[in-house]
């Protein structure tokens, strides 16, 4: 297979050094080859010349600097007066440059030059050595007195042939100069900088990327790209040697003879052994080192298939199963064709687009039982097919419809390994090698079904681990509250961080109830502690609040009975609460506090934020502790701030800087309760330093407007339900809302009815409120609650509030203090 290996970044180490000063023919992918970099002033003369050029020339830099650059260098074509042939000999034009350097020893400045030239150049403890140099000159522009760059470098250190075969037969597809920083003339720095600039037929990025790379090494460097073949052979994963069958007969024949086996003969089957198992250790190894970075399950499924090719193999497709894919668990058992398979990655060496439409990533299919594929899926082995016919392409690509797959995949030689952990199959690896490359065979299998085991856990975790998380946020969002944006009176907005990703579920909760009398229940709570065992007293705690809500317990009364509950259910049963309750037509605040953060009020009138002075108690838990209230009164348009202390509070810092931060985030103006709340996180979450879970409620207290209040008192006697059938259509037509004077007098009637005929002494209280939604209230002194049941043909009663169910948007009923009280909302019409 052809490969482009860039053997300029592969290994730091220099490669060795000859005797005679040049570099030494040792495989360029030993390391990076050093330049020798001169510099040629405006009069032809050497001004600067690298310890690299010593060594390539043979010429100390003593003797160099000051001399004339013709009598140095091959740069013939490079410098104007330079018709002499340099006294290094002949030389010509170097044509394997490649598309992107081409030659041009006929140009003169200010055009780059580059050439080739065969040198017999001086070397100790020798007469001379000779060498073979690429050379590359730049013309440089500037006021100061260096004219033309030179790099320069030794062909020989970019053999990769044998002994004795023409060097000329490596194929370099494109070789490149680098500079680096790090030299010995004045100027290095400016000149490095220009490089990018000077490069021949190169782009910027390209360029810069160069100059970026070699100035991290500290040293002069050339790059190079070249086709390479992979050695992979069918035996043992290694190239075998010429003359290794000439070997094994010299074995054979002295084993015949009853001589002693030559030693080169007798190891050498041991050799290539050792070679072939180090070979696919260092291949797992090296896999295992790329994969498995992330949990993250689409990052891993990438970067495994990126590790196989184009080493392994040259096509990779990865195959999961639907559930592993959507982060779900799956039934036990063997997969059927009806399990669905997702192609996640698809990773080849062909050329781009190929595969991209006929087997697009995200399709789901099945696999008929015939195939290869569903093979490997149910037994859980890999699948070698050495050589897919073309038979066999034509019954897998049977079930592609309107696409013909056999050209991509006939005469290729395929292995399917299976992705499995725990003995449970994730999906499968479909690998292909092109049909010249050689064919996939028992040692690829091993190799391929460690590979996949290996890379199997990997996707086990990221699995698991994407499943917890799933998991999690599914617990997390069950747990809290949809708050609706607008309730009676108020606009709310909130917001909920976990505290670290791998920690999702806590124990923070918000939440809002509707109450009697068009006022809303507001609530922040704070369980102590993470995890789980929060999570789940989280999810009781917030459900007794919202039972004694409905109560319409006083706030102090309600945290006295919450840490009742809380102390049955446990000793170590912690946690803070703040519960506020706004009542939108008197305009007030009943807050209790148990031992958590003081809410911020937002002044409407002026801007001004304030911490609320509160009594702060003792968290709900620790028993024996009483409760106090506060009453606030607010003014519409006032903003109501309550957070949990993971928002304020960073460990190493004093909690006041954090109260003092949300105080003056809170203030800032937003055109919206959302972009109210981003601001209050923003201020504090870049801080650092945040481990716990954050809640946060934000609440803007509009009020009603008196004139959006009508109340009436009703004698307890039936002709007042004829009473208030005519006053609420009076009341609606006033309003502008006839549309729903129908629905709410017969809503009303039914509802004044049974309070007249249930009430005890106190007269009927009826009241209508005005708002997104037309509510309606009705109380009694009745302690009793209504509740809604079927009725009979023979019935006389037992029908009411099942219209008030059915025509109602919403309804419901609460205990008061001195009674009960039933209510309904209708939605007016859009105009």
């Amino acid at each position: 297979m052809e490969n482009g290996t860039d053997r300029g970044a592969e290994r730091d180490t220099p490669p060795s050094r000859g005797a005679g000063g040049g570099v030494a023919t040792e495989p360029a992918a030993v390391g990076r080859v050093p330049l020798a970099v001169v510099i040629v002033d405006r009069d032809g003369l050497v001004s600067h010349w690298s310890r690299g050029a010593g060594r390539l020339f043979g010429v100390p830099k003593d003797e160099a600097l000051g001399h004339p650059a013709l009598d140095l260098l091959p740069v013939s074509g490079a410098l104007p007066d330079d018709d002499d042939v340099a006294p290094y000999g002949a030389f010509a034009p170097y044509d394997e440059l490649g598309p992107d350097l081409e030659s041009s020893l006929d140009g003169r400045l200010p055009y780059p030059a580059a050439g080739r030239a065969r040198l017999t150049v001086p070397a100790p403890g020798r007469h001379q050595a000779r060498v073979d140099v690429l050379w590359w000159a730049y013309p440089l522009v500037g006021p100061g007195p260096e004219r033309l760059l030179v790099l320069a470098a030794d062909t020989g250190a970019l053999r990769q042939d044998e002994p004795g075969e023409d060097a000329t037969d490596t194929a370099f597809e494109r070789i490149a100069p680098g500079f680096a920083l790090h030299t010995d003339f004045p100027g290095a720095e400016q000149l490095a900088r220009r490089l990018p600039e000077i490069l021949p037929s190169m782009s910027v990025g390209e360029s810069a990327r160069i100059v970026s790379q070699v100035l991290e090494l500290g040293y002069p460097v050339l790059e190079f790209t070249q086709n390479d073949r992979v050695p992979v052979t069918p035996d043992w994963g290694v190239p075998r040697r010429a003359g290794h069958r000439a070997r094994r007969e010299l074995a054979a024949r002295a084993r015949a003879e009853g001589r002693p086996v030559p030693r080169e003969a007798a190891d050498q089957g041991e050799d290539l052994e050792y070679a072939a198992v180090r070979e696919h250790l260092e291949f797992l190894n090296e896999v295992s080192g790329r994969i498995g970075t992330s949990l993250d399950l689409s990052h891993t499924v990438i970067e495994v298939s990126k590790a196989v090719v184009p080493r392994f193999t040259d096509v990779a497709g990865t195959y999961l199963r639907e559930q592993v894919v959507a982060g779900e668990g799956f039934p036990d058992g063997v997969p059927d064709t009806t399990t669905l398979w997702h192609r996640v990655a698809l990773e080849h060496t062909d050329e781009p687009g190929r595969w991209d439409d006929v087997v697009p990533v995200g399709e789901a299919m099945p696999f008929p039982a015939h195939t290869p594929f569903f093979q490997c899926m149910t037994t859980g082995e890999p699948v070698l097919v050495p050589r897919i016919s073309e038979e066999m392409g034509h019954a897998i690509a049977a079930q592609f419809e309107k696409r013909d797959i056999r050209p991509l995949i006939t005469h290729r030689s395929m292995l399917v390994v299976p992705l499995k952990a725990r003995n449970v199959v994730l999906g499968f690896m479909i690998l292909l090698r092109h049909p010249e490359r050689p064919v996939f065979n028992d040692m690829d299998r091993v190799t391929g079904a460690e590979l996949a085991a290996r890379a199997g856990l990997v996707l086990d975790n990221a699995r698991m681990y994407t499943y917890q998380e799933s998991v999690a946020e599914t617990l997390q969002d069950s747990m809290l509250p949809h708050i609706p944006p607008r309730m009676a009176g108020c606009d709310i907005a909130t917001r909920y961080l976990p505290g670290t990703l791998l920690g999702r579920v806590g124990g923070d909760w918000f939440d809002s109830v509707k109450l009697p009398g068009a006022r809303t229940a507001l609530v922040v709570g704070d369980v102590m502690g993470h995890g789980l065992n929060s999570a789940a007293m989280m999810g009781q705690l917030r459900t007794a609040v919202q039972t004694m809500a409905a109560l319409d317990l006083p706030p102090a009364r309600l945290l006295r009975n919450l840490d009742d509950l809380a102390q049955r259910l446990g000793e170590t049963y912690l946690a803070t609460c703040l519960y506020a309750v706004y009542d939108p037509i008197a305009g007030e605040l009943d807050i209790a506090n148990a031992g958590h953060v003081p809410p911020v009020l937002v002044r409407a009138g002026d801007g001004r934020s304030e911490l609320l002075d509160l009594p702060t108690g003792a968290p709900i838990g620790v028993g024996g502790v009483p409760f106090e209230a506060v009453r606030v009164r607010v003014e519409p348009g006032d903003r109501l701030v309550m957070c949990t202390d993971g928002l304020v509070e960073v460990r190493g810092e004093d909690i006041e800087l954090g109260l003092a931060t949300l105080c003056e985030s809170a203030a800032h103006p937003a055109a919206s309760m959302d972009d109210a709340c981003d601001t209050i996180i923003r201020a504090l979450n870049t801080r650092g330093g945040r481990k716990d879970d954050v809640a946060l409620l934000l609440a803007r207290l509009n009020g009603v407007a008196p004139d959006d209040v009508a109340e009436w008192r009703l004698a307890l006697d039936p002709v007042e339900v004829g009473r208030a059938r005519a006053v609420v259509r009076e009341q609606l037509h006033h309003w502008g809302l006839t549309e729903l004077g129908h629905p709410a007098e017969l809503l009303v009637s039914e509802l004044v009815t049974n309070a007249v005929r249930h009430s005890h002494s106190r007269p009927v209280e009826l009241r209508l409120i005005r708002g997104d939604t037309l509510l309606c209230e009705v109380d009694d002194d009745d302690h009793e609650l209504p509740a809604l049941r079927g009725a009979g043909p023979c019935d006389d009663s037992g029908r009411g509030l099942r219209v008030v169910s059915t025509v109602a948007r919403e309804w419901g009923t609460s205990r008061t203090k001195t009674g009960k009280t039933v209510w309904f909302e209708l939605k007016p019409p859009r105009r």
